[in-house]
């Protein structure tokens, strides 16, 4: 116990450094990242996209041993989000990703009572989202809509010991609804860091400078109504800048854990709203 107190406040303050006191040009997103995670991400679509086919396992709970699957349903329908870390590959080779981390994790939700027709309505009324979100969505805006097409603005609020708010917009598209289900693919287009948030001389930054806590986010969200529910999943794949080496050990898990407690918090507030409008409990 003694260590464990002794070594906390280490930890806080490796991490405050990299996110905060690291050189300005060591923050900057550079083409090799930029290249390397796009890679990364046109290997995990390509994965999807056969998920997303007829014949192709829609929901991941339904590519577990059945015993695992009776486990997770059960976990589901107590509420809990089951969240999985996910790891994408080159023909079994790790991507590096120079200067740069990929966050890649994929969650799921069960609403009881609640529609496909409900969520879609919930998930598109973007005007209200920083109100459904709420701490983590501070402003929230529907730029433009063509037919399933969204571009949208949040203004969203990560806290980890330090505090960083930003300024994000998105490209947002919906699937066609198949029966009762549909999908949507949504893809940060522009991320600014707030300095100095909510005082007189508040300014963004350039986009893919400052900390580099989050320089792209893409989402991957499956909708599928059955057994008395709505089931949700979404697959997160986010960049952020590395960690210097020496301290690694010390704060990656701390790193890692925002986008994790991030995809945990948007299912668990996205089953809370549709509890709601379903009337359950």
């Amino acid at each position: 116990m003694f260590l464990m107190r002794k070594s906390l406040p280490l930890m806080f303050a490796a991490l405050m450094i990299v996110a905060v006191c690291a050189p300005a040009t060591a923050n900057e997103l550079k083409k090799p990242t930029i290249d390397a995670f796009d890679l990364y991400v046109e290997l995990t679509e390509a994965r999807i996209a056969k998920e997303e086919t007829p014949g192709g396992v829609f929901l991941s709970i339904d590519d577990l041993t059945m015993e695992q699957r009776r486990n997770a349903i059960q976990r589901l329908k107590g509420g809990e989000v089951v969240i999985d870390k996910m790891l994408t590959t080159d023909n079994g080779k790790v991507i590096d990703i120079p200067s740069g981390m990929v966050h890649h994790w994929r969650a799921v939700v069960f609403a009881p009572g609640a529609t496909l027709k409900q969520a879609l309505a919930l998930v598109q009324d973007y005007d209200h989202h920083d109100k459904y979100y709420a701490p983590d969505v501070q402003r929230a805006k529907l730029l433009k809509r063509e037919g399933n097409q969204f571009s949208i603005y949040y203004r969203l609020r990560r806290k980890k010991v330090i505090t960083v708010v930003m300024d994000t917009y998105y490209d947002v598209t919906y699937g066609k609804v198949v029966g009762k289900r549909t999908t949507s693919r949504s893809y940060s287009t522009r991320i600014q860091e707030i300095k100095d948030p909510g005082e007189p001389e508040e300014r963004a930054l350039a986009p893919d400078d400052g900390t580099g806590f989050m320089w792209r986010l893409y989402t991957y969200w499956r909708f599928e109504e059955r057994d008395g529910g709505l089931y949700l999943q979404c697959e997160a794949v986010s960049l952020s800048r590395d960690i210097p080496t020496g301290v690694g050990w010390m704060v990656k898990p701390f790193v890692e854990s925002v986008p994790r407690e991030s995809l945990m918090f948007t299912l668990g507030k996205t089953r809370a709203e549709l509890g709601k409008v379903a009337d359950i409990r």
